[in-house]
């Protein structure tokens, strides 16, 4: 998965080549650097002049999120305001030659922010496996529908550019917004995959999640349930697909995808084999406790801001599991603050207020998405997949932990009668896959690999043997 219970954040190395401008000229590039707890996330905002008044878009490179609209933006008496208010961002500050000094707001988030004014113009970030065309496949952008949803998907098919019958996989994305590439951190993970299985003559179908880029629907009210009846309806188009042997068409879930991928496959024959790429084999609530205490002890934070950390959700994941609706989960949860609210000033840093770190909780337990991953409980859909399964995990993955997350997987799998079953866990590698050194969230944007080269291998053999 690609988030936590706390919002974490990773960094690729910024060029604040800051030059003299003059004190009314606010058109331009402006970086700057948001640091929360240890991590790290770039802001970009591209401010211009029109007869108007003033125009800008931001973009958020860590996240592959860019152009992104901004309603207002007002300069006046050296005063700067940004606001986009669909994602409850909110930023003021004050110019001071090269620099524009303020605090940024989000969702009960305050923190300072400096932007810088750059040079226009992105610094490319070094990312080696990045294929660049021309490629020696066929791709071809597409659409299908999940009528039941009343959405559709888009995305891109590569396939071999000689032949027919090929064997097919879905890359399903993991948590968070996820476009066709699963872009994230300056990273396009399911674009080096797709360009590696195709070049070994194996179709890949990915697209953009409900919601996000050119793909309709709504993703923030949307659950794990509901993007698994997405990688059906995707299933269902390549059935269509005269060049795919309906037979062996397969599912590659990374995260929440190796989440998903086994409930497809649960109830439907037309799944040929699963890869799990850091699936789940534990609740979730037992797997975000684990997750949050393995980052904080990386982000170095003190065993008793962790414990009271942990203590503070544990009981907040125990009322998720115990109420029925949202509403009572809301009653019952904002009764627990007000109860333990001394315990959050425990947790209060610089960067986030005890009432901060309340409104960010709340907001996040919120969700439909969050309220449906913490109650999901894997064990059972695995028992009823019958097809073969690769399940593998990164060594030093800190988000979905290998060693008790695999085992769990193999003994559901075993009990539920499936022996076509191989679980591989790859030493030094973290939840994206890639070499390093510590598996934390903070290095995964300074890594320059994107995906390892073996465990690539070991996907097209272990597809073709199977």
């Amino acid at each position: 998965m690609k988030k936590c219970i706390f919002s974490l954040f990773a960094v690729f190395c910024m060029f604040n080549l800051a030059f003299a401008t003059e004190q009314s000229d606010i058109t331009g590039q402006w970086n700057g650097i948001l640091s929360v707890q240890g991590t790290n996330m770039r802001l970009v905002f591209h401010i211009e002049k029109t007869e108007e008044g003033y125009v800008s878009s931001m973009d958020s490179p860590d996240q592959g999120a860019f152009g992104i609209s901004v309603a207002t933006t007002s300069f006046d008496d050296s005063t700067l305001i940004l606001e986009i208010p669909s994602i409850g961002l909110f930023f003021e500050g004050e110019l001071d030659e090269t620099s524009i000094i303020g605090t940024f707001k989000q969702g009960g988030l305050e923190l300072p922010l400096t932007l810088e004014k750059t040079m226009s113009g992105e610094t490319r970030l070094n990312r080696p496996q990045e294929p660049i065309p021309p490629f020696p496949y066929r791709s071809e952008e597409v659409s299908f529908e999940n009528r039941a949803a009343g959405v559709t998907l888009s995305g891109t098919l590569t396939m071999p550019t000689r032949g027919r019958n090929f064997t097919a996989v879905i890359l399903i994305s993991g948590s968070g917004p996820q476009d066709r590439n699963s872009e994230i951190f300056g990273h396009k993970p399911f674009l080096v995959i797709a360009d590696y299985l195709t070049r070994q003559g194996i179709a890949v179908l990915r697209f953009d999640d409900r919601g996000i880029a050119q793909s309709t629907g709504n993703f923030a009210t949307a659950t794990t349930a509901d993007f698994a009846t997405d990688v059906e309806s995707a299933i269902e188009y390549l059935k269509t697909r005269r060049e795919i042997n309906r037979r062996k068409i397969g599912l590659i879930g990374h995260s929440e995808g190796g989440i998903i991928a086994p409930i497809v496959a649960s109830r439907s024959n037309d799944v040929g084999f699963i890869v799990m790429l850091a699936g789940t084999g534990m609740r979730g609530a037992e797997l975000l406790l684990k997750q949050a205490r393995l980052i904080f002890q990386a982000s170095g934070m003190s065993e008793d801001y962790i414990r009271t950390n942990l203590s503070i959700n544990a009981q907040l994941f125990a009322i998720i599991l115990t109420e029925d609706d949202s509403t009572s989960i809301e009653r019952v949860i904002n009764s627990y603050i007000l109860e333990i609210k001394d315990e959050f000033e425990k947790v209060a840093t610089p960067e986030i207020s005890a009432e901060s770190h309340i409104e960010l909780l709340t907001a996040q337990l919120s969700s439909p998405w969050m309220q449906y991953f913490i109650r999901y409980d894997p064990m059972p859909i695995l028992e009823q997949v019958k097809c073969p399964v690769f399940a593998i995990n990164g060594e030093r993955d800190l988000q979905v932990p290998a060693t008790e997350n695999l085992s769990a997987i193999k003994s559901a799998l075993e009990r539920g009668g499936n022996r076509r079953v191989t679980i591989k866990e790859y030493q030094g590698l973290n939840h994206l896959f890639q070499e390093c050194e510590t598996g934390s969230p903070v290095n995964y944007a300074v890594i320059e690999q994107t995906f390892s080269p073996e465990v690539l291998k070991d996907i097209v053999e272990w597809i073709l043997r199977n």
